[in-house]
């Protein structure tokens, strides 16, 4: 059984600041890829950020570039997704999840998920 468990979301002002953290717990997991998605209201799931455990690569949506940092404490079994100079449209259930497609950008290149956590951007 993996479970993954996201926290550090909340309600901010334009232009702050959040730290998102996911945790992943249960059997060992080797070499995977974290993503993190969102979910608007009405709209479907898409891909931020994404972190490869071997080589520490990351890929980032267009949204997310030059205000968004993914990041990975393998001992730990934790990542993060640092997220500056929020938008009121970054306003979203973040999610995280874990996969093995080493370039995931879809819902479907990734097996586990998390709960989600609510992040909200007031204008």
């Amino acid at each position: 059984q993996v479970q993954l468990v996201e926290s550090g979301g909340g309600l901010v002002q334009a232009g702050g600041s959040l730290r998102l953290s996911c945790t992943v717990s249960g059997r060992t997991l080797n070499g995977y890829v974290m993503g993190w998605f969102r979910q608007a209201p009405g709209k479907e799931r898409e891909f931020v950020a994404r972190i490869v455990e071997t080589d520490v690569s990351t890929e980032y949506a267009d949204s997310a570039k030059g205000r968004f940092i993914i990041s990975r404490d393998n001992a730990k079994n934790t990542g993060y997704l640092q997220m500056n100079s929020l938008k009121p449209e970054d306003t979203a259930v973040y999610y995280c999840a874990v996969g093995w497609a080493y370039r995931g950008r879809g819902v479907e290149d990734y097996t586990y998920w998390g709960q989600g956590t609510q992040v909200t951007v007031s204008s």
